[in-house]
C-alpha cells in the first residue's frame, strides 16, 4: 500500500505528444517521405536500356508528334496526377509555405495510389500571386493527365481554378473545393432523406465562406437547394445586400434581403448548418432554435463549430456530421477525388463538368444506403453501419467506391460531351476495375460468368451464423451467384442479418437448416450410422455427431441432394472438417481421364496473386508425405482445376534438387512423379524436379535446362510435402501476395466442397461460392 496515489490515464497532451512522435517516425523510416518512383519495364541489360533510351526512345516520340494522342498510349501520362500547392491554406495550418506542405501533398499522392491506382508527381511552386502561378501550372499541361490544386487560399483558388480551367484541355480539379463539395452533397442529400425533408424547401446558414463553403452550395444549388433559401455568415457576420467588408464576387452572389447581421439571430428556424469555419462558434442555445430534425454538418477541424455530444445536449433529434473520424459520419475527400479522377483519366475528360459532379454525388449517396461489405465492417469494429442517422456516407475503405463512382463520372463524361477516349465496354470496365479491387477479380470472372449461367445453385453454408458467411450471402443473392441454406439457429441468423445491416429474407433470398430443431434430423443420423455403422460409430454417436457437427449436416445435405455444393472451414483445420466429408461424400474415383494408374486423392489447391504473375500451388493442406502416384493425380487434378480458371497450367515440380542435382528421397520422388504424369497426362505442360526460382524465371531455366519440356514461367507449383507447401504458401501470401488468395480448392471430393480457412474473407467466400456452383453444373 501507498500513501500517495497516481494516475497512469494519458491526458491530452500526452496523446497529442505520442501521435507527433508516431507521425514523424512514420515520415522518416525506413526511409524519407511516403512516396517514390518505380519503374514499370525491364533494365537489366544493354538491349533494355537501348530500348528505355537512346535510341529505341526515338520511336515513340516520333508516334507523338504524328498523332498528340499517342502521349496516352506510349507514356505514363494517362494515369499521372500533379497535386500542386503554393502552401498558401494547408489542412489546419494556414499559410505555412509550398516546402512546408510537402508531406502534405505526398500524402495526398498515397491516397490516389492507394484507393485508385491513380499516380502522383506532388508539385510545390514558390509563388503567391495568382496569375504568375497560373503561368507555372499551365506550362505543366503536357506532363499530366490531369491537375489536383490543394491547399490554396481563397480567393485565389477560385481564380487559379477558372483561369486554368480555361487554357487547359486536362481536367484540373480544385479538391478543397469540389472534393469537399461533392462529398457534403452527398451526405447532405443523405441527411435530408433521414429528416424526412426536401432539399427545395429547407433553410440552410452556413458558417464560413471561403472556397470549401462556397463550393459546397454551389453544388448544392445544382441539386435542388434554393438559393433564395441560403443565408452566408463568416468573420464579419451575415452576408446581406449592401455589405462592403469583407466581400469578393464570389460571395457577393449570396447576398441577403435581411436584417439579421450575426450567425446567432439567422439560425432561427433553419433546417439545416453548414459550418467550414471555426471550432466552437455554434452555441447549443443556436441549436435549439433550429427546425425540426435539424441537419448540422459542423465541418471545422480540428474542433468542430459544435460537438456533436453537446448539440445532442440540447436536440435529440438532431442529425450530425463533421470532419473527425472519432464521430459518426465524417465528411471525408478520400471518398470522391481518387474515384473522380479514375474516371476522367480513363475516359479521356478534357475537363470535369458538372454532370460529373453530380453522378459522384448520386454515387455515394446510394452506395451509403446499400448493406455494408466486410472489409468495411473489419476496419470499422463496434460502429453502426446501417443507413441512418449514424451513417450519411460510405466509409474510405469501402471497396465498393471505386466500381461505384468511377464508371458513374466516365458515363457523365461521355454524355456532356468532354470524353475524348469513351469507354465502348462498360462491364469490361467495370470488371477491369473489380480486378483492381479484388485482385481475384480477373481470375475469378470465368467462374462467375459460369455460376451465373448455372442451373444447380443451391449451396449449404455450414457456419451459417458467421457474420463472414452472411455477408457473403448478402452478395451470392444480388448477383444471383446461388441460394444460400444457412446451417444455424433461425433467431440467430435473423438477429444477426439484421444488426449487420443486410437485406436476406427466410425462405425468399435462403433456406434454412435448424441445428436444434429439423425434420431431417433423424433421417440424417440413421444414414450416417449406416455409412458408418462399421467404422466404430454406435446409434448414439451418430446422434449426438449429427446433432452438433456443422460439417457433418453440410454433408448430409450434400449427400441427400438437397444441395448442390457445400463450402465450410471459417473455423477450425482442414483435417477436422476433411474427416466427415470423407465419411459422407468420400473421393472421386481417379482423374477426368481415369486410368489404371489414377490414385483416388483429397489435395488442397491455392491461388495467389503476386505482383507480376499469378501461381497456383498444391498441395498445401492435406497430405503430409505425398508418393509419387498421388502426387501424379493431385498434379492432374490442379491442373484441370486451372483451365475451369481459363489458364493454361505449365506445372513444375518443385524440390531442393535441380534437374538431377541430388539423389535424396524427396529428389527421386519428384523424378517419378514427372514420369507417371507423361503417361497419365501427355497433355499437361511441366517438367523437374527443380527449383523454384527456376520454376519462376523461364529466363534461368533455360541456361539451366535448355531442354525443358516447360515453356515460360510456371504458374503450378507442386511441391514435395506439405511442410514445404505450406510454409510457401503462407510466406508468399503475406510477403508478396497482400494477403489475397483464392482457395483453398479441395481437389478430388465426389461433389462440390470446398473447405475455407479461418482467416477467409467475405470476398474469397463469395469467390468459393461461385467455384462451387460451377463445379456442380460442370460435366464430371
Amino acid at each position: 500500500m501507498s500513501d500517495s496515489t497516481t494516475s497512469s490515464t494519458p491526458t491530452p497532451e500526452d496523446k497529442r505528444a505520442e501521435l507527433r512522435r508516431a507521425a514523424l517516425e512514420y515520415h522518416e523510416l525506413p526511409v524519407p517521405g511516403k512516396i517514390a518512383i518505380a519503374a514499370t519495364k525491364q533494365m537489366v541489360n544493354q538491349r533494355d536500356l537501348s530500348l528505355a533510351y537512346s535510341p529505341g526512345v526515338a520511336a515513340p516520340c516520333e508516334e507523338i508528334v504524328r498523332d498528340p494522342a499517342n502521349a496516352f498510349k506510349y507514356t505514363a501520362r494517362g494515369n499521372l496526377v500533379a497535386v500542386i500547392t503554393n502552401g498558401t491554406a494547408v489542412l489546419g495550418l494556414g499559410d505555412i509555405g509550398p516546402l512546408a506542405a510537402k508531406p502534405v501533398m505526398e500524402g495526398k499522392g498515397v491516397l490516389f495510389k492507394k484507393f485508385a491506382g491513380v499516380d502522383v508527381f506532388d508539385i510545390e511552386i514558390d509563388e503567391k500571386d495568382p496569375a504568375k502561378l497560373v503561368e507555372v501550372i499551365a506550362a505543366l499541361e503536357p506532363t499530366f493527365g490531369a491537375i489536383n490544386l490543394e491547399d490554396i487560399k481563397a480567393p485565389d483558388c477560385f481564380y487559379v481554378e477558372r483561369e486554368l480551367r480555361k487554357r487547359m484541355k486536362i481536367p484540373v480539379f480544385h479538391d478543397d473545393q469540389h472534393g469537399t463539395a461533392i462529398t457534403v452533397a452527398a451526405a447532405m442529400l443523405n441527411g435530408l432523406k433521414v429528416a424526412g425533408k426536401d432539399i427545395s424547401e429547407v433553410k440552410l446558414v452556413t458558417s464560413g465562406a471561403g472556397a470549401a463553403a462556397l463550393a459546397c452550395l454551389n453544388l448544392l444549388l445544382k441539386v435542388g437547394l434554393k438559393r433564395e433559401n441560403v443565408f452566408v455568415t463568416d468573420l464579419a457576420g451575415v452576408v446581406y445586400e449592401g455589405r462592403e467588408e469583407l466581400m469578393d464576387d464570389d460571395k457577393r452572389q449570396y447576398m441577403q434581403k435581411t436584417t439579421a447581421r450575426t450567425l446567432a439571430e439567422v439560425i432561427e428556424g433553419a433546417d439545416v448548418f453548414l459550418g467550414l469555419s471555426a471550432g466552437g462558434v455554434l452555441k447549443p442555445a443556436m441549436v435549439a432554435r433550429m427546425a425540426a430534425k435539424p441537419v448540422i454538418f459542423a465541418l471545422a477541424n480540428p474542433n468542430p463549430e459544435i460537438a456533436p455530444e453537446d448539440a445532442h445536449a440540447v436536440r435529440g433529434d438532431v442529425i450530425m456530421a463533421t470532419g473527425r473520424t472519432d464521430y459518426p459520419n465524417q465528411v471525408n475527400n478520400v471518398l470522391c477525388f481518387p474515384y473522380i479522377f479514375r474516371g476522367a483519366l480513363d475516359s479521356g475528360a478534357t475537363t470535369i463538368t458538372d454532370e460529373m459532379e453530380i453522378a459522384a454525388v448520386r454515387a455515394i449517396a446510394d452506395l451509403a444506403q446499400a448493406e455494408q461489405s466486410e472489409r468495411v465492417a473489419a476496419a470499422y469494429v463496434g460502429e453502426k453501419l446501417s443507413f441512418g442517422p449514424e451513417y450519411l456516407i460510405p466509409k474510405p475503405f469501402d471497396p465498393r467506391l471505386m466500381m461505384k463512382i468511377a464508371p458513374a463520372v466516365a458515363k457523365a463524361a461521355e454524355e456532356s460531351g468532354v470524353a475524348s477516349r469513351p469507354i465502348k465496354d462498360m462491364d469490361a470496365y467495370r470488371d477491369r476495375l473489380q480486378s483492381f479491387v479484388y485482385a481475384s477479380g480477373t481470375t475469378m470472372k470465368p467462374i462467375f460468368d459460369a455460376a451465373k449461367r448455372a442451373q444447380k445453385k443451391r449451396v449449404a453454408y455450414c457456419e451459417g451464423e458467421e457474420e463472414r458467411v452472411l455477408r457473403a450471402a448478402q452478395i451470392v443473392v444480388d448477383e444471383g451467384i446461388a441460394r444460400p441454406t444457412l446451417i444455424g439457429r433461425p433467431a440467430i441468423i435473423a438477429q444477426r442479418i439484421e444488426k449487420f445491416g443486410l437485406r436476406l429474407k427466410e425462405e425468399l433470398d435462403y433456406d434454412i437448416v435448424n441445428v436444434e430443431q429439423d425434420h431431417r434430423y433423424r433421417d440424417f443420423w440413421q444414414t450416417y450410422h449406416r455409412m458408418t455403422e462399421r467404422k466404430g460409430q454406435t446409434v448414439q454417436t451418430a446422434k449426438i455427431e449429427m446433432r452438433r457437427r456443422l460439417t457433418l449436416i453440410g454433408a448430409m445435405l450434400l449427400h441427400k441432394d438437397e444441395v448442390d455444393g457445400m463450402i465450410c472451414g471459417t473455423w477450425g483445420t482442414t483435417l477436422i472438417h476433411l474427416h466427415y466429408i470423407d465419411q459422407v461424400i468420400g473421393k472421386r474415383p481417379g482423374g477426368c481421364e481415369s486410368t489404371p494408374q489414377d490414385v483416388p486423392v483429397y489435395a488442397c489447391m491455392n491461388g495467389l496473386l503476386l505482383p507480376d504473375r499469378q501461381v497456383f500451388l498444391v498441395d498445401t493442406h492435406v497430405n503430409y508425405d505425398p508418393s509419387p502416384e498421388e502426387l501424379a493425380e493431385i498434379t492432374t487434378m490442379a491442373a484441370e482445376e486451372m483451365m475451369r480458371f481459363g489458364l493454361k497450367p505449365k506445372a513444375a515440380l518443385l524440390s531442393h534438387s535441380n534437374f538431377g542435382t541430388s539423389n535424396e528421397p524427396s529428389a527421386i520422388k519428384m523424378r517419378k512423379t514427372l514420369d507417371l504424369l507423361r503417361v497419365q497426362a501427355p497433355w499437361l505442360e511441366v517438367d523437374g524436379e527443380m527449383h523454384g526460382d527456376v520454376a519462376l524465371d523461364s529466363k534461368q531455366r533455360a541456361v539451366v535446362m535448355p531442354h525443358s519440356a516447360l515453356a515460360g514461367d510456371a504458374n503450378l507449383l507442386v511441391f514435395p510435402n506439405i511442410d514445404a507447401a505450406n510454409i510457401s504458401y503462407n510466406l508468399l501470401k503475406t510477403a508478396a501476395g497482400g494477403n489475397i488468395a483464392i482457395g483453398p480448392v479441395l481437389l478430388g471430393a465426389a461433389k462440390p466442397v470446398h473447405i475455407l480457412t479461418a482467416s477467409a474473407t467475405v470476398r474469397r467466400i463469395v469467390n468459393m461460392t461461385a467455384l462451387t456452383v460451377a463445379d456442380a453444373n460442370a460435366e464430371r
